[in-house]
């Protein structure tokens, strides 16, 4: 039998295995999510969206009062956005890097035939390019490629005239001027990060302060729950705060398993991420998340979710578990939340999508049935999630259950539009209201 034939069906043997939800998706979501108690099993509950692309003139699905249409298509694995001062906007397109010490072993190999069911194992781009709407229509008609030859990048952020870039394994700094469509001067590196063979949670998010002294860079577990050993997360499921001139670190906040996206709340000022959650605790478990992140707060991983609530599988450490902090909102269990943005506050979109974050929600694997595939938006009042999260963008599974688009980050653009990457759709999405296009 050839090889992929067998691995096809030792897929479909796993995904008769494991549990299926006793709990709706919204019963795990809120300040105050449904926790049931664990499932353990030998093999984890296995259920991929095999990825499938989007059939010509199809979309996503907009919530009420919006409408969606394609900004950008004919992309290579786009994730994260950065919209800049000029309205040019930066999409990664990227996938992970080269990891060897991360294919070990049978459970390594099957995670394997995951991702790449799934349309995660395509070659790295490695390259930012820049899509430019000139004339205003919601459709970049220009597209040129700024930087190439990177390392899996991921986060971007821009301060004054410098351009940052998260690689994979170190954070770098460009020169950029306004309007520029190419840099071809090296990058300085402004810091190391945590890399190499093994690597699990490979991207690396960045953010900066609003005077542009600090960066803060998301950095992800090297597990699922530190099975690989705890020298492996020396400084890993933690945010960084990063001095800009001098590239010095200290750790801002740990024990967030996989963060990924980095906000800042436009009323008090303070940066919330949103942080995937740990897996084969069952279908139910455990809840990603989205949090305002404490100056020094520990968040629970690996010894605990959700606060205080003990995760078997690791040595026990209850001095780290009577530290950790209760996130401040679930986002669904297995949702696969990485993209996050906060309304600008300010035209765009109609309510109720006016004050709040959007949630990029790139899918699970780990769940019966499938969670997230979908944008949503959480609202919020006085800098506080304020009700259960709203629809954005649905219809990114089939309904055979194969993905035609994940969606990753998003980013508001400067026309009151909400712009979404969609890396296996290899496009990048614009929502608008359904009134019409708001013009500059």
């Amino acid at each position: 039998m050839p090889r992929h034939s067998a691995a096809l069906l030792l897929l479909l043997a796993l995904a008769a295995c494991g549990d299926e939800a006793k709990h709706t998706v919204a019963e795990g979501q809120g300040p105050s999510p449904k926790l049931p108690p664990p499932v353990s099993s030998l093999i984890p509950t296995v259920n991929v969206a095999p990825a499938r692309g989007w059939a010509e003139g199809a979309t996503p699905q907009p919530g009420d009062g919006l409408r969606v249409a394609a900004f950008a298509e004919g992309l290579d694995h786009p994730r994260q956005l950065l919209v800049l001062p000029n309205g040019d906007v930066l999409v990664a397109e990227s996938n992970a890097p080269k990891r060897p010490d991360d294919n070990k072993g049978i459970k390594a190999w099957v995670q394997g035939l995951i991702m790449s069911r799934a349309g995660a194992k395509t070659e790295s781009a490695n390259r930012i390019t820049l899509l430019r709407d000139a004339d205003g229509d919601g459709r970049a008609e220009t597209r040129s490629p700024l930087l190439e030859n990177l390392n899996s990048p991921y986060g971007m952020a821009l301060v004054g005239d410098a351009l940052y870039v998260a690689n994979t394994d170190a954070l770098l700094r460009f020169p950029y001027r306004g309007g520029d469509t190419r840099i071809t001067a090296p990058g300085e590196k402004v810091a190391d990060l945590p890399g190499g063979p093994l690597n699990h949670h490979w991207t690396k998010n960045v953010i900066a302060s609003e005077d542009g002294s600090k960066l803060y860079v998301a950095v992800g577990s090297n597990s699922n729950v530190a099975e690989n050993g705890l020298e492996a997360e020396h400084e890993r499921a933690a945010v960084w705060e990063e001095d800009a001139r001098t590239g010095a670190h200290r750790l801002y906040a740990t024990g967030t398993r996989n963060p990924v996206g980095l906000a800042w709340e436009p009323k008090t000022k303070i940066l919330w991420t949103a942080v995937n959650e740990r897996d084969e605790l069952g279908s139910d478990l455990v809840p990603d998340y989205m949090t305002g992140l404490k100056d020094g707060g520990f968040y629970g991983w690996p010894w605990s979710y959700y606060g205080q609530h003990v995760d078997s599988r690791p040595p026990a450490n209850p001095a780290m578990v009577a530290k950790a902090i209760p996130p401040d909102y679930a986002l669904g269990p297995h949702t696969a939340s990485l993209g996050l943005a906060f309304a600008p506050g300010q035209g765009g979109l109609p309510a109720p999508y006016a004050e709040g974050a959007f949630v990029g929600q790139h899918g699970s694997w780990n769940r019966k049935p499938p969670s997230g595939y979908k944008v949503v938006f959480v609202p919020f009042a006085e800098g506080r999630p304020n009700g259960l999260p709203v629809d954005v963008l649905t219809g990114f599974l089939d309904a055979g259950g194969k993905a035609q688009g994940r969606p990753v980050g998003v980013a508001p653009d400067h026309r009151g539009g909400l712009l979404v990457a969609d890396d296996v759709g290899n496009k990048v999405w614009r929502v608008s209201a359904s009134g019409g296009i708001a013009q500059r």
